[in-house]
């Protein structure tokens, strides 16, 4: 392939559920700047514990400042991927565990990464509480609507 000419990255499965620990890993070292750094240049963060779109590296900065105050450290429940040409996308349920106090706090989430400067990076990423805890137990669907569902 001649130089300059952009080449599509490759990424498996397991690959992207990785970045997730990569992600929480920089959670652990309790510094919002190595947090960041995990996230593209052009970023967007819909946290859960604010209602401020973080669009920039200072916002998502800004906010990882409080949010690690807590000591939060996530793990996984449920993951659904999908790949593409120099994309990804894990989304799910995660919960966290607050150091602080030993709280948890479960959540939906999607992170979708990008192949930027060498390295996979999070170009988007929602996250948000699980509405049951706030509005109360909604009706499940039927194993039959699910299986459905996933054909």
């Amino acid at each position: 392939m001649p130089e300059g000419i952009p080449t599509s990255q490759p990424i498996s499965e397991p690959q992207v559920k990785n970045l997730f620990f990569l992600w929480n890993d920089a959670l652990a070292t309790e510094d919002p700047i190595a947090v960041a750094n995990r996230y593209s240049k052009n970023a967007v963060l819909l946290p859960t514990v604010s209602d401020v779109p973080r669009t920039d590296r200072d916002l998502i900065v800004d906010y990882f400042e409080g949010f690690l105050k807590k000591k939060p450290q996530g793990e996984i429940l449920e993951s659904n991927v999908m790949m593409g040409s120099d994309w990804a996308q894990d989304a799910g349920i995660y919960e966290f565990t607050m150091g602080v106090d030993g709280s948890k706090v479960k959540g939906r989430y999607s992170f979708v990464y990008v192949f930027e400067d060498g390295a996979w990076k999070i170009a988007h990423h929602h996250s948000s509480v699980m509405p049951e805890g706030i509005l109360g137990e909604s009706p499940k669907p039927a194993e039959k609507e699910v299986a459905a569902a996933k054909k």
